[in-house]
């Protein structure tokens, strides 16, 4: 499989461009800023994005989806419940005092149990509310789990912006996230990578 990760924008979102490494069809995970380099890297290894799944709508993780989506055809994802964010992007933005993006379309809602194939890979939606109502995590067995502002190394998401819920975060993470192996691989929306049994282990909020 071919991975790409690289911080983008003034909160350094973590997109995340996996790929089938025979068919070079790939999926574009959290397109939040700067379309220029996401469309490079996509050029740089000569791959047809398909997708571009969000791990949430808050401005950082879905800022340059319209763009991205214009020039690649790609389909827009994102779980229903967080439509009422990315229908109000310039409130996001001008709480930050930064310009708002074009609002994307959304060509599919994604739902806990949803399965794509991205040539011969593919990747699974968890449904992982708390950080906002419509947060997602996505699991690609060949790679491992996106935890979008989920999980962090170390930390869990915040939960005092719209729609959060510490209550609700906790339990998004135990049930479904601590349900993998330790071994399982984690890369957040934002900093570094770690592994499901580290957090389980030491992450201060979970034990």
């Amino acid at each position: 499989m071919i991975c790409e990760s690289f911080p983008v924008g003034p909160f350094q979102c973590n997109c995340v461009i996996l790929a089938c490494e025979e068919t070079r069809t790939a999926v574009v995970f959290d397109p939040g800023d700067e379309a220029d380099e996401i469309l490079g890297s996509l050029a740089r290894h000569q791959l047809k994005a398909v997708f571009l799944f969000h791990t949430h709508a808050h401005l950082d993780h879905i800022g340059a989806t319209d763009l991205v989506r214009t020039k690649t055809g790609a389909a827009a994802g994102l779980h229903e419940e967080d439509m009422p964010l990315c229908e109000n992007l310039h409130i996001q933005a001008s709480l930050f005092g930064l310009p708002t993006p074009p609002t994307p379309p959304i060509d599919r809602f994604l739902k806990h149990g949803d399965s794509f194939s991205f040539g011969k890979e593919k990747v699974e939606v968890i449904h992982t509310p708390g950080h906002t109502p419509g947060s997602v995590s996505f699991h690609v067995p060949a790679f491992g789990l996106l935890t979008g502002d989920t999980l962090f190394a170390g930390s869990v998401g915040r939960t005092d912006l719209w729609g959060g819920s510490h209550p609700t975060l906790i339990n998004s993470i135990q049930k479904r996230l601590l349900s993998f192996p330790d071994e399982t691989a984690v890369l957040p929306g934002h900093g570094p990578r770690t592994t499901i049994g580290r957090e389980r282990r030491s992450n201060p909020f979970l034990v």
